[in-house]
């Protein structure tokens, strides 16, 4: 299994390393042509606007949603919520517009309110996961098909939608690897059902 980690800001090297740890052959992707090699994606936190505006130099705010539509899974952390969100409020426009959902940029406040907080995700077992919220957006909104796995306060932070996954979070900065390791049966799952480009890398 390849998996591709978006390698234009944010943080690559944090995602990198837990894939490492899984046995899942991590690839940067920076180019359309690197996501040809690539099983699924995951967009990391960092700043959205940075991130969209090179994904557009890149050609890759058109490959991400064709690849997606065919079957690709993506998951979307912090910044890569709001990337992957139909509906953003605040700053930029909606950018890949994959997911039903409505989300608000920096709704959890600037980088000084930034904080952990334990979430109950029944989908994934106990003990409870602690997450790391750093200028996190809220999830204001999500359509009847998007799969709600752990809010905080009464607000999603880590929804699914077929075989797109995002977190308000950072799952990536705590040593609990359960939502990779979910994001990886999203992919296995994904290949079982012959999905995404032909001639894609499977394990």
């Amino acid at each position: 299994m390849h998996v591709g980690v978006l390698a234009l800001q944010g943080d690559v090297i944090e995602h990198r390393r837990v894939l490492d740890a899984l046995g899942a052959h991590p690839l940067e992707v920076r180019t359309a042509a690197d996501l040809e090699r690539v099983d699924g994606l995951i967009i990391p936190g960092g700043e959205s606007t940075t991130i969209g505006k090179l994904m557009v130099k890149y050609g890759l705010d058109l490959a991400v949603p064709e690849r997606a539509r065919a079957g690709m899974p993506v998951y979307g952390t912090c910044a890569g919520m709001i990337l992957l969100a139909r509906t953003v409020r605040g700053g930029e426009p909606p950018l890949l517009r994959l997911m039903d959902i409505t989300v608000v940029r920096n709704a959890y406040g600037r980088q000084v309110d930034s904080f952990e907080a334990d979430l109950d995700v029944p989908a994934l077992g106990p003990p409870p996961m602690r997450a790391v919220f750093i200028r996190a957006p809220v999830l204001e909104a999500a359509g009847p098909g998007v799969e709600v796995l752990a809010s905080l306060d009464g607000r999603p932070v880590l929804v699914r939608e077929g075989h797109l996954l995002a977190s308000s979070f950072h799952p990536e900065l705590v040593p609990d690897d359960r939502v990779h390791r979910l994001f990886l049966e999203m992919i296995r799952a994904s290949a079982r059902r012959g999905e995404g480009l032909p001639g894609s890398r499977r394990e």
